[in-house]
């Protein structure tokens, strides 16, 4: 008595042989499917010709193979439903308004537009290669690098639901700036001449900007962390100011607001204040009419897109059309570094939690370098002669 034959079971995903018949004026493409709930199901699809129903059957065994039970998506996706998904999902975890407004407005403007229409299936590494070069060409790499890393996040969620088996974004083609430009500073004279044209210039005065830009360059300070000082921050008696607790951002729908949850951006850190900084304050606390120390010229909140707007025409009828308010956190880091301090007192003083960081993007390199040749002086000793 011989061993009973067992016909293997197909893997889950998988499909069996394919059978093909003639009928009428076409083919019929046969073949057994088992599905991811472990049943086993006939799939069939027709075509004119014998390979054209092959072709179409092999198509939908491919679909139906990434499918997975439960979820919209799958490779016949459009790349705006995609989207729309994505774009739900990140709205579960904190994330600060100024980032949630960034991935919604590269979806808006680069991506839903260009790539809205294909299917998931179609997005390949071409496709998504020749995208962000485009929007290179035409955006700047800074607002590509964005679109690539939204891109990427919506790729990741399609491969978690298997409607693609791989992110085409990885193997897309590195984004390369061809840029040479270097972080640029205020030297302490160009300092002086800015402050005094602040001082008398009737617009920059009925924006409230010479007081804002000393602050900022007694801090480092970004906008919307100036912005979002109260009172209750300043001891004008020891000199200091409590920074890092807020920041004030504008959120759709909602207006401005002061943001005091964890970010990146918030690093909590009571910062020493020139003596010229607290005569300022002195002076502003003694006609402060509200808890802001820098509020709107209408005594709210100040918004910093239009302040920024604000100070960069500012500092172009000044005569620095190539300033703006980062310029005074780079002045503070590169004056920093000039008085003989470390990289991690700069990064301290600006809420950077990596020294190298602040190195790198915010202090300017001196083009005149003494102190190698000092540490490498030994190595023309009269040994070596």
């Amino acid at each position: 008595m011989g061993w009973p034959t067992i016909n293997p079971q197909l893997g889950v995903g998988t499909a069996g042989r394919i059978r093909t018949h003639k009928i009428g004026n076409g083919y019929r493409a046969i073949a057994l499917y088992r599905d991811y709930d472990g049943g086993t199901r006939q799939v069939e699809r027709k075509g004119r010709t014998k390979g054209a129903a092959e072709r179409a059957l092999a198509e939908a065994i491919r679909d139906r193979s990434r499918a997975v039970p439960g979820t919209t998506l799958t490779p016949t996706t459009k790349v705006a439903v995609l989207a729309e998904a994505w774009w739900t999902e990140i709205n579960t975890v904190e994330r600060s308004p100024g980032t949630l407004r960034l991935y919604r407005d590269r979806l808006d403007r680069q991506i839903i537009p260009a790539l809205g229409k294909l299917r998931l299936a179609e997005l390949t590494v071409g496709t998504v290669d020749r995208h962000l070069r485009a929007v290179t060409d035409t955006n700047g790499i800074g607002v590509a690098k964005a679109v690539r890393s939204v891109l990427s996040g919506m790729c990741r969620l399609a491969c978690t639901h298997d409607a693609i088996d791989r992110n085409p974004v990885r193997d897309a083609n590195p984004l390369h700036t061809t840029s040479t430009r270097t972080p640029r500073s205020l030297i302490p004279a160009e300092v002086a001449d800015l402050r005094a044209f602040l001082a008398d210039d009737p617009k920059a005065i009925t924006r409230d900007l010479p007081d804002l830009v000393d602050m900022m360059l007694a801090t480092g300070l970004r906008i919307g962390e100036t912005a979002a000082l109260q009172w209750t921050d300043i001891d004008l008696t020891a000199g200091t100011a409590h920074v890092g607790g807020g920041i004030v951002v504008r959120t759709p729908g909602k207006g401005l607001s002061i943001r005091t949850s964890d970010s990146s951006k918030l690093t909590a850190r009571t910062l020493a204040l020139p003596t010229w900084a607290t005569r300022m304050l002195t002076r502003r606390q003694a006609d402060a009419t509200n808890d802001l120390v820098f509020p709107s010229p209408k005594g709210n909140l100040r918004d910093p897109s239009n302040t920024s707007a604000d100070l960069k025409e500012a500092f172009t009828t000044a005569g620095y059309p190539w300033a703006t308010s980062h310029t005074l956190r780079r002045t503070v880091a590169t004056l920093i570094d000039a008085a003989g301090y470390s990289a991690r007192t700069a990064a301290d003083q600006l809420g950077h939690a990596k020294p190298s960081m602040t190195e790198d993007r915010y202090m300017n390199r001196d083009p005149y370098v003494t102190a190698g040749a000092a540490a490498l002086e030994s190595l023309g000793g009269d040994s070596l002669q």
